[in-house]
């Protein structure tokens, strides 16, 4: 078996200008295959981590989906907002430990505005129940303080002592709220969650910037300088969700029904796990078609593959017949085109994994920043190594072909000359 292995390995090296193509489209459609893998556990990762610790998550009646999508990761928006007093009727209830209210709707240069409280980075849990940390700074304590996700600070260049204004809406050229800056104060610790991509401000900052103007637009002839606004009400009228911890999770089944059936006006609560889940399902065609169309790139490759050695074979009959003259046998043929095809589909799959590593290396910070999801170099995981198995075994199955016609070949067709 060694000499088969050995005689192969020299056959396939003696013709590598040949197997050069097929290789490298192995080694592409292997690594987007991988990709395509790697990329789905990340971002099921990144969502399943984006919330921790959070028992409810609470907003006007809508969808579960279209609720956890604006309150956690702050793509879309919200149909209508929760009035403040219903969102103090609950935060009172017995069974809430702590409720944290959020306020969505503005954005500075393309990155979401959150409205909050101090309690958020006191409660906001991510991951395995990490909590918020900051950078550098601290939480905001006055109307015009802010404070960064990391993405934002990094992107923008962003640091303490800063001024910034907030822009009305999230489009990066809005309406802007000029005349009343904020200071940037502090600046989160990465967290690999939406939390990077988002600046966050006091309800009250909120309520401020807003003083003078209606209906999305300023008020004509009104402007409200930022060292008088305290002297208005700047206690917020609605929020647009609010996150909801209990004391005890045998509540939430209970604190949800009290929610959902709340007569002062219609909410809709949602617990966070199967919310995601539900959310993540609605991204299972969208996944399932991906990776149809990475493995058929993968077949195509293992074709190419099984063509270039079907091809070689006329101009290799003498080889394979003085190869049997001297006493190699059918059978030894046949693995010897088997060992070659199984060797190019190891090396091209090989390939394919060290340009996965270089792609993630190059272009994990780009995802991060657009779509929010983090891709790591790690060892690869069960379904990755499964993946790598079935390539190798598509590359032994489409090396089948051209063993058996090797196998078939006769000894006087090789060493008969043909004109």
């Amino acid at each position: 078996m060694k000499a088969i292995v050995r005689l192969a390995l020299q056959s396939a090296w003696a013709r590598k200008l040949t197997l050069a193509i097929a290789l490298f489209a192995i080694a592409l459609s292997s690594a987007v295959l991988l990709a395509v893998e790697r990329v789905r556990l990340d971002a099921r990762a990144s969502f399943a981590q984006s919330i921790s610790g959070v028992d409810l998550v609470v907003g006007a009646r809508t969808g579960a989906v279209q609720l956890m999508l604006y309150a956690v990761f702050h793509s879309g928006a919200a149909t209508h907002n929760i009035r403040w007093d219903s969102f103090a009727a609950i935060a009172s209830h017995p069974a809430v430990d702590w409720a944290v209210p959020i306020s969505l709707g503005d954005g500075h240069r393309g990155f979401p505005v959150v409205g909050t409280t101090a309690g958020y980075f006191e409660h906001f849990r991510y991951a395995d129940g990490r909590a918020l940390a900051f950078a550098a700074g601290r939480p905001f304590a006055k109307v015009f303080e802010a404070v960064l996700g990391s993405e934002v600070a990094r992107s923008l260049g962003y640091r303490l002592d800063d001024r910034i204004t907030l822009t009305h809406g999230m489009a990066e050229l809005g309406p802007e709220h000029a005349d009343k800056p904020f200071r940037v104060v502090g600046i989160l610790a990465p967290t690999g969650t939406p939390v990077d991509r988002s600046i966050h401000v006091s309800l009250e900052a909120i309520s401020a910037i807003h003083l003078d103007w209606a209906g999305g637009a300023p008020l004509p002839g009104v402007s409200i300088p930022a060292e008088y606004v305290k002297k208005f009400d700047l206690k917020p009228k609605e929020i647009t969700a609010a996150l909801i911890g209990l004391k005890s999770r045998a509540e939430v089944f209970r604190m949800q029904r009290f929610i959902n059936n709340y007569r002062g006006e219609p909410l809709l609560a949602v617990m966070p796990g199967v919310a995601l889940d539900e959310l993540w399902q609605t991204l299972g065609i969208v996944e399932q078609s991906l990776f149809a169309v990475s493995a058929l790139v993968v077949l195509v490759g293992l074709a190419g593959l099984a063509a270039t050695l079907l091809a070689g074979l006329n101009e290799r009959r003498r080889e394979l017949a003085i190869l049997r003259s001297l006493g190699a046998g059918a059978g030894d043929v046949f693995l010897m085109l088997l060992v070659e095809g199984l060797a190019v589909t190891l090396l091209g799959a090989l390939i394919g994994c060290a340009l996965l590593a270089a792609g993630i290396a190059l272009f994990a910070p780009l995802m991060q920043t657009h779509f929010g999801i983090t891709l790591s170099l790690r060892p690869p995981a069960a379904s990755e190594w499964g993946l790598f198995a079935a390539i190798l075994a598509t590359g032994l199955i489409a090396s089948l072909a051209p063993g058996l016609r090797a196998w078939r070949m006769s000894l006087a067709d090789g060493l008969t000359p043909r004109n």
